[in-house]
């Protein structure tokens, strides 16, 4: 199975705001009954970094995240899973429901379609960064010389 197309909700819902979340879920009418693999649950991660990009590797610092893993109780043997930045458990677990009814080929048109405007947010954020950035871009050009 190709990875990219769940991979890239999952993206999605990482950049979702839990308010957007809560509408994608309510849009996608009544859901199927979940539970929790495992409680949902804070921890930390450490950040590492290069210096340069290619140079030897040191630890920045640590971060917070938060993790869900959920499933469905109708039997399927799907599980949704996420992990997000920050401490707000219950979005995660949203996430991971999410990424849960996203593997169910019936709702997969639905989940994509009530993360339509996350997708439409960031893709707007995306252009507005673009114009501010060709706004102060500076053409630089070489004249050719005449021969002496």
């Amino acid at each position: 199975m190709d990875t990219a197309p769940r991979q890239a909700v999952m993206a999605l819902c990482a950049e979702a705001t839990r308010a957007e979340l809560d509408a994608a879920l309510l849009s996608l009418g009544p859901l199927p009954p979940i539970r929790d693999l495992r409680p949902v649950e804070n921890g930390s991660v450490m950040l590492r970094g290069r210096a340069g990009g290619d140079g030897a590797v040191f630890n920045l610092g640590e971060a917070t995240v938060s993790r869900a893993a959920v499933s469905l109780v109708d039997g399927s043997p799907v599980q949704g899973f996420a992990y997000h930045l920050g401490r707000d458990l219950e979005k995660t677990r949203q996430a991971a429901t999410l990424d849960a009814l996203w593997q169910l080929p019936a709702r997969r048109g639905a989940v994509e379609a009530a993360l339509a405007p996350v997708r439409n947010r960031i893709l707007a954020n995306d252009a507005r960064a673009e114009r501010r950035a060709a706004a102060t871009r500076v053409n630089f050009f070489t004249l050719a010389r005449g021969e002496d």
